[in-house]
């Protein structure tokens, strides 16, 4: 039976603050702390959908999916002691790539915290160093403004995750307060200010100034809804645009401006471009170490310019000639009026001839590749899908072959690496988007992470496809032992993997495989066709293909190796 206002508990209370914040949906284990909340979601008659994983760490990368590809936060609700740290992992992930986020923990009744009860754990400590913001609930009275609050802090300025943890105790207890109950946060104020004239000013004169310039796009691109605004900006300026692993979908993949992704594992062409550029003009990229190669050699020659709505970011990793704390999307469109066109002839004919000289590419003969999947796939949808993936070679290849165009569409663990999360990442996002496309690509070591939570898929007969390239190896940890540990492998060998299409028939999925290249585009139409439910590809891929190009780790971008090193009775690779 359904209460009114004037006669709920707290976790009634707290799941109608959470619907008029407007959360869409939850995911989820319950357990003994979280019941009466469980209880709430039935007694309250909300419109909350509640999801039940099949594990914790699955529910946050469902949020955390569903975060990044419909840009609202979710929910995720478990319960104290196991329940709550086995959300640990999926937290690092949605703090590393801010990506906002409700943890709802249940725990042991207050006045039994620190005598060790039942399923105690202090998560509200243990996750204090990869969260925006916690809240310990000591007050039943207290709920809807620390809602309100979470909601705010996870949702403004750079997103992230935010913790409530909820004793018993207040779950259980009358709520006798005000629901509506104004936010008190004295010192939060996440609202951009406008751009400062003088800054753009000296932005623009910069960039007028620069015969080679080079936008670099973040994930602070996507989360500001800058991209019109940069696309704008890089037509008008004529200036070539690359993107970290996850700015793709910033700008798109397929204009002629692009250059794709940079880096550790980017395309040669966007790296020379960074090498050679006379002006780095950053927009919501963080300059991590995966892009960097050596901090003191990136960029030496060039002006470099950093926007970023987190101060934080500003001279953690490379020290700017000119800084802009502010919102990406308001200072694009300030430099739009402000800047003329770009003269980039020359540097636009240079890039366009590394384009050519060193084009992305690979052999099909010697075994089905990778590249060869993701590239079928990618033509037959005309890259019109959401994208998740695992972490490891495949990921790199994936972001190399699948041109994303449309911001929200890329889906990746970056900042945290966090194999496991394609699978659950594409089932959240298939939630929030029920009516788009949505592929998982995973690798056979990561998608055994989380592979359970496909019975979560076909529970809800979502039409996710998920793509399992199978080398039976943990495939970029084997590269780098054969590249720099003399081929000494260790802990790599994927050995009593199970058949990945009949695990998918047990949970009631269809279970496809393809072995031969020249299988590749017959079933993968029949993936895409099947609408009854997830579809699971457990493709046989060549054992050791390595991943390039490639920046060896502690090397510069001008390090880059191409192409594989030549071995006994092959021909010289390519120079740089």
């Amino acid at each position: 039976m359904t209460k009114t206002s004037s006669n709920w508990d707290g976790a009634q209370m707290l799941v109608k603050s959470l619907e008029k914040e407007g959360v869409e949906c939850m995911f989820g284990i319950p357990g003994g702390a979280t019941i009466p909340i469980f209880d709430a979601l039935v007694t309250t008659g909300t419109k909350i959908k509640f999801v039940l994983t099949r594990h914790e760490q699955a529910a946050t990368h469902m949020a955390d999916g569903y975060a990044r590809a419909t840009g609202k936060p979710a929910v995720v609700l478990v319960t104290s002691g196991p329940g709550a740290t086995n959300t640990v992992t999926g937290i690092l992930t949605a703090h590393m790539d801010s990506v906002p986020m409700i943890v709802l923990s249940g725990q042991a009744a207050a006045h039994m915290l620190g005598k060790d009860a039942f399923q105690e754990a202090d998560i509200y400590g243990m996750t204090m160093p990869i969260i925006k913001h916690s809240y310990l609930i000591h007050d039943t009275n207290h709920i809807p403004r620390i809602v309100r609050e979470a909601y705010h802090i996870a949702t403004t300025g750079r997103p992230g995750p935010v913790l409530i943890d909820v004793p018993k105790n207040v779950s259980v207890a009358p709520f006798a307060g005000d629901p509506e109950a104004a936010m008190d946060l004295p010192g939060y104020d996440p609202t951009p200010a406008a751009p400062d004239p003088r800054l753009i000013q000296a932005i623009a004169g910069a960039l007028q100034k620069a015969r080679k310039p080079l936008l670099l796009l973040g994930h602070g691109a996507i989360i500001a809804d800058a991209c019109a605004a940069i696309r704008a900006l890089a037509e008008k300026l004529h200036a070539p645009v690359t993107n970290t692993l996850l700015g793709k979908g910033s700008f798109p993949e397929t204009h002629p401006l692009s250059l794709g992704m940079l880096g550790m594992h980017g395309t040669a062409y966007a790296n020379k471009a960074m090498v050679e550029a006379d002006l780095i003009l950053n927009f919501g990229s963080r300059f991590d170490d995966r892009i960097l190669g050596i901090p003191a050699r990136f960029g030496r020659d060039a002006v470099k310019i950093h926007v970023d709505i987190d101060p934080a970011e500003i001279g953690k990793m490379i020290q700017p000639d000119i800084a802009c704390v502010g919102d990406a999307r308001m200072v694009a469109e300030a430099l739009l009026k402000a800047v003329g066109k770009g003269d980039t002839a020359d540097w636009l004919k240079r890039i366009n001839a590394y384009k050519k000289e060193f084009p992305l590419h690979y052999r099909r003969t010697g075994g089905l590749k990778m590249q060869h999947v993701i590239e079928e796939l990618f033509t037959l949808t005309g890259g019109k899908a959401i994208v998740a993936t695992d972490v490891g070679q495949h990921q790199m290849w994936t972001a190399q072959y699948w041109k994303v165009d449309q911001r929200n569409n890329w889906l990746s663990s970056g900042g945290a690496g966090t194999m496991g999360f394609g699978l659950p990442a594409a089932i959240g996002a298939q939630f929030g988007r029920p009516k788009d496309l949505v592929i998982s690509f995973s690798g056979d070591g990561g998608f055994q992470m989380t592979m359970a939570d496909l019975a979560t898929a076909c529970n809800h007969k979502l039409p996710i496809k998920a793509i399992v390239l199978n080398n039976s190896y943990l495939g970029m940890v084997r590269q780098w032992q054969e590249l720099f540990y003399d081929d000494r492998k260790s802990g790599v060998d994927l050995l009593g993997n199970p058949d990945f299409a009949k695990f998918a028939e047990s949970y009631g999925a269809l279970g496809l495989r393809i072995k031969r290249a020249a299988d590749v585009r017959k079933v993968l139409t029949r993936a895409l066709e099947y609408d009854k439910g997830p579809c699971v590809v457990d493709v046989h891929v060549h054992k050791e293909q390595n991943v390039f190009p490639m920046v060896p780790a502690g090397k510069a971008l001008e390090d880059m190796i191409i192409e594989p090193r030549p071995r006994r009775g092959r021909p010289p690779a390519r120079k740089k």
